[in-house]
């Protein structure tokens, strides 16, 4: 769903995209960047707190995957294989890191309930990425789903930036929500791909 608003960011960022390339920096080096942002942010504001604040500094990283699509596209290059593995397994490490950040700050609070449900986002999330991947590794499709990454990024950050704010149970609601959304999408996700195979070994069409 959130994939309709991608061209529009690119607009957005492709000035900036201009001056890192005019600048020599690289789309790899921009995806570092990124990824370390949101990790530093995340493990840093969320356990003491700072969810208003942790999670608009981790927004601001989010767009660096944006960015460094964009700074490859403007570089000539259109990206690389090594870019695309890069990108795909930092996106594991800065989706990892928002919700430990959160598992901490329910832990630091007492909340063994919400820590576990905030778990079960972060293993459920894994899920969904590694059905995708290892479905495109077999030649097979996997775009479908409820909960995609851009989805339950968005759920997350923005229930932690108003718990920040002081609305009461957004935080607890938005991660129950997210759990329920991801196990959705997990079965989703292993249906199509049954759907595809209808029984075949791998290797047979």
């Amino acid at each position: 769903m959130l994939k309709l608003l991608r061209p529009a960011m690119t607009r957005i960022l492709t000035p900036l995209g201009r001056a890192l390339v005019r600048r020599g920096i690289g789309p790899n080096a921009v995806t570092a960047i990124g990824t370390l942002g949101t990790v530093i942010s995340a493990l840093l504001l969320f356990p003491l707190g700072y969810l208003t604040a942790g999670a608009l500094a981790i927004t601001l990283f989010v767009l660096f995957d944006l960015l460094d699509g964009v700074v490859a596209r403007l570089g000539g290059g259109g990206g690389s294989t090594w870019g695309a593995f890069l990108d795909s397994t930092l996106d594991r490490v800065a989706d990892a890191a928002v919700f430990a950040g959160l598992i901490m700050y329910f832990i630091f609070r007492g909340d063994a309930l919400m820590a576990a449900v905030t778990l079960a986002c972060l293993v459920l999330g894994g899920l969904v990425s590694y059905a995708k991947a290892r479905a495109e590794g077999l030649g097979l499709t996997c775009d479908v789903g409820l909960a995609e990454r851009p989805e339950r990024l968005v759920v997350a950050l923005v229930a932690a930036c108003f718990a920040g704010l002081g609305v009461p149970y957004i935080l607890p609601v938005g991660m129950w929500l997210l759990a329920v959304a991801s196990a959705i999408t997990v079965v989703q996700r292993v249906v199509h791909v049954h759907k595809q195979t209808d029984g075949k070994q791998p290797g047979e069409r």
